[in-house]
């Protein structure tokens, strides 16, 4: 009889309005950490084997945008010439992107473009992430401004200088760029060393994730994005 009366009890405490919020809590706990991860996971945005999911845009418009853009070993190949560039179909808004890039001939001029928005031109509205040789890391503010610009005031191009020595690898050889943008501030990294920050950064706070052609031969691969909260 005592260990009936004692089950009875530790049922009635385990079933009790306490232990009934205590497991509601638990499980709001693992749908909240569910979602967060489901929020953070990181997102492949280019799947090695074609251009699905990217659209192209060039100032020449009867060039042949697959003579300019191509995957070819696992990695997106650009002429460089004509001027235009290769972007998203989706829009983001806080993020951090992860890229490789090299330079199989000469190296010349290229960018990661941030935050576009409005008609495809080819100089659109938004913030790159600077690829000229020996000047990755700088910040270019297209038609946007931020605080740290160092150019006149009206400029369509505004600049902040990388804020150490160039880090980039000699041409031919792998680099990554890891670019975080939050709110209205970006940071720039190269090769896993800090080289910039902007803020207030006056573009929305969604667009699109473009790579430019702007000179000569560059490759792309291993482009990744995890969304952040």
């Amino acid at each position: 009889m005592k260990r009936a009366t004692t089950f009875l009890a530790v049922f009635a405490a385990l079933i009790s309005p306490g232990a009934m919020l205590h497991a509601a809590g638990s499980a709001e706990d693992a749908a909240s950490k569910a979602a967060d991860s489901a929020e953070n996971e990181t997102i492949c945005l280019f799947n090695g084997k074609d251009l699905d999911g990217w659209h192209v845009y060039l100032k020449e418009p009867g060039v042949d945008p697959k003579e300019i853009w191509k995957v070819h070993e696992g990695a997106i190949w650009c002429k460089g010439d004509p001027f235009g560039f290769l972007r998203t179909k989706e829009e983001y808004g806080d993020f951090k992107l992860v890229l490789e890039w090299r330079w199989p001939e000469e190296p010349t001029n290229s960018g990661v473009l941030l935050r576009m928005t409005s008609e495809d031109k080819i100089w659109p509205l938004c913030l790159e992430a600077q690829l000229k040789h020996e000047r990755a890391g700088d910040v270019v503010g297209m038609g946007c401004d931020f605080n740290e610009n160092i150019r006149p005031a009206g400029e369509f191009f505004r600049v902040a200088p990388r804020r150490n020595p160039s880090n980039e690898k000699e041409p031919g050889e792998w680099n990554t760029y890891e670019i975080i943008c939050k709110g209205d501030t970006v940071e720039l990294y190269v090769n896993g060393e800090f080289q910039n920050k902007a803020t207030g950064v006056q573009v929305p706070p969604r667009g699109h994730i473009g790579l430019q052609s702007e000179g000569s031969p560059i490759m792309f691969r291993n482009i990744e994005l995890t969304p952040l909260r």
